[in-house]
């Protein structure tokens, strides 16, 4: 007889500790898996900022255009309103009884003339008044000559339109009258008689038409002046307020003209952000409490579009609302940010499943080794034992039971592995992500029909729940096994109302294409059960998923949804009237891979993940049929901590 094999079975073996070459290799394993973490996180950064950058630049661009087309408008609006008026200090010198008065300041009767004549000639036009100065700037004529407020007598040297005005030249000039507080044009030339000026024909006019209709407009403008003092604006607050700080010379210059009338000129807080050109810009205009109730927003971003007026020191600007932009361009990031995401997460699974691969192989390699070495032992063992013959017959019946026993560890090891794949990432990925991912879905496509029709605010909803989705998705890839080790999420108090009405909200385009109307009975606002809110969601979408599948055949199709609680539990059944459960199905409805559905449509690791779920919740989840028809699954959770510890 040949010498005897020393072999001891590999359930006996010692278990060795894992060798330095091994512990490098994990560590080099989890440096890659780190890094692959940290590049997919920076390029998803980087791609939404970069969507981001590129989106709010294109708006900037078609509002800089926007802005240019609304500067022609009130540009044009503004001069040809001026225009009305500019030659009419000229048409006040041509009247008789004018000249004559500026000649001879004394004569009674040519005053009364020209006051008689100024006071038609303003009704006519429908200025503010008109008034004419002697040689030293004082009133002697005006057409509210017989009103309280009367310019008759005051001496208006001071005003610049007085001091700049010449022979056939228009001088121009904004301020606030200092006889009646009242803002006004003013336009002024110089009156002469062969060159030897005689006299000042002065006319004031008003701009609040023109303002007003600045006031209906979408966007807000104003018109400063060459100290940047708003003089026009079409929101009430910012009139008389400065686009920067006076320094000490701007102010002594308008006290000295008396050009607002001891108005405080305070800032109006404007705070350049960036500048684009020299007359684009990107300012922030803070929040004013008296600038409440106009059309239009008056706080936040805006670009700033600035034109001056020909032949004045004045500026023309319009600022358009970057709100809009901002949020249509974060909308864009956030779904550039989620591209990318699942495009890194394809490469990972990518990865993952070519790393099964490469193990899968290695082991079979390693198998065949093994099978191979032992078909040697064999071989050299039946030669062996051949020469004995009493063994023969023996070693024979031997190497027929190894070679089964191979096949068979052969045929377990394979499925082994691939019921480890199916379970890493059909089990985690295909399913946990499915119903997210199809939220996400919903929730744009409703997004975008909102933007359609004008429902900011709706939009603005469905947005909101995006984050909430996208953040849920991220802790679901971290449970791919929930079915087999227990939860890691935090119970806490949880309205069984809120969770009922997010599945139903989640599953809304199901159940209106099934024209199902779910029934809800017993259910209450003050009901709560203690649990992981998002897992408890994530199980009720599922139960009532399968009830919409198993009523797919019905003509009439009923959901109902009963609630009960006691002191300690909370009990939720959810009935369909599908065709029910067979006694097959009750027995193994809970077990993993089991599924009646067809191949393709199900996995069967919905009802056990569930299960598995509620168990980590500390409660239970049956199964059974009702009296009348249909299917029946019970969900019971504890109503607080202390019933669950």
């Amino acid at each position: 007889m040949s010498a005897t094999v020393n072999t001891v079975p590999s359930q006996f073996q010692p278990e060795l500790p894992p060798s330095p070459q091994v512990g490098a290799t994990r560590v080099r394993t989890l440096g890659r898996l780190l890094l692959f973490v940290g590049v997919a996180v920076l390029a998803t950064i980087g791609c939404g900022w970069f969507v981001y950058v590129q989106t709010v630049e294109e708006a900037i661009q078609d509002l800089r255009g926007n802005a240019r087309h609304r500067l022609d408008l009130y540009a044009s609006s503004l001069e040809r309103e001026i225009d009305k008026y500019a030659n009419f200090p000229y048409v006040v010198g041509f009247d008789v009884s004018v000249m004559g008065l500026l000649s001879q300041p004394g004569d009674s009767a040519l005053k009364a003339q020209s006051d008689l004549f100024l006071e038609q000639f303003n009704a006519r036009v429908g200025t503010l008044a008109i008034f004419l100065l002697d040689g030293s700037g004082r009133v002697i004529s005006s057409s509210n000559w017989n009103r309280p407020d009367s310019f008759i007598g005051r001496d208006l040297s001071y005003r610049p339109y007085y001091r700049e005005a010449a022979v056939d030249k228009v001088t121009r000039f904004y301020g606030i009258g200092t006889t009646n507080n009242e803002p006004g044009y003013f336009l002024a030339t110089a009156l002469h008689r062969r060159g030897q000026i005689k006299g000042y024909s002065v006319v004031k006019v008003s701009l609040e038409q023109l303002e007003r209709s600045w006031s209906s407009a979408e966007s807000p403008a104003i018109l400063s002046d060459a100290h940047d003092v708003v003089v026009l604006s079409s929101v009430p607050a910012w009139k008389y307020a400065t686009l920067q700080p006076l320094d000490a010379a701007a102010r002594r210059e308008i006290e000295s003209a008396q050009q607002y009338n001891g108005h405080r000129l305070e800032p109006l807080g404007m705070q350049v952000r960036r500048v684009l050109d020299v007359s684009s810009r990107i300012v922030f205009l803070p929040a004013l409490d008296r600038s409440r109730g106009n059309v239009f927003n008056t706080t936040g971003m805006f670009l700033a579009q600035t034109r001056m007026m020909p032949g004045t020191p004045w500026r023309l600007t319009v600022f358009l609302d970057l709100k809009k932009a901002d949020d249509l361009a974060q909308t864009r990031a956030a779904f550039g940010a989620l591209a990318m995401a699942f495009v890194f997460g394809l490469m990972y699974i990518f990865i993952l499943r070519h790393r099964h691969l490469r193990e899968l192989l290695q082991a079979r390699e390693a198998l065949q080794r093994a099978h191979d070495e032992l078909e040697c032992k064999v071989v050299e063992r039946t030669a062996d034992l051949y020469a004995a013959n009493e063994h023969l017959q023996a070693e024979v019946e031997e190497r027929k039971r190894a070679e089964r026993t191979l096949r068979d560890a052969q045929s377990g090891l394979m499925q082994a592995g691939k019921l480890a794949v199916i379970g890493q990432l059909s089990a985690g990925i295909a399913h946990e992500l499915n119903q997210p991912l199809a939220a996400l879905m919903t929730l744009s496509s409703n997004a975008v029909k909102f933007l359609e029709r004008g429902d900011a605010d709706g939009a603005r909803g469905n947005l909101g729940r995006i984050g909430p989705l996208i953040e849920r998705m991220g802790r679901l890839t971290g449970q791919l096994k929930t079915f087999v080790r227990k939860s890691s999420g935090e119970a806490r108090p949880v309205s069984l109302q809120k969770s009922i009405d997010n599945a139903l909200y989640l599953l809304h385009q199901r159940l209106v294409k099934g024209q199902v109307t779910p029934e809800i009975e017993g259910l209450a606002a003050d009901v709560q059960g203690w649990c992981d809110p998002n897992r408890l969601e994530q199980v009720l979408v599922n139960l009532i998923g399968n009830a919409l599948d198993a009523m797919e055949e019905q003509p009439v199709r009923r959901l109902k949804l009963a609630v009960a609680r006691d002191e300690q539990w909370v009990r939720l059944e959810i009935r369909d009237n599908g065709p029910g459960l067979s006694e097959a199905t009750l027995q193994h409805i809970f077990e993993p891979f089991y599924t009646t559905k067809a191949p393709g449509v199900g996995l069967g690791l919905g009802l056990p993940i569930s299960a598995g779920i509620v168990r980590d919740f500390g409660g239970e989840l049956t199964a059974r049929n009702a009296t009348e028809g249909g299917a029946i699954f019970a969900l019971t959770i504890p109503a607080d901590k202390e019933t669950r510890t």
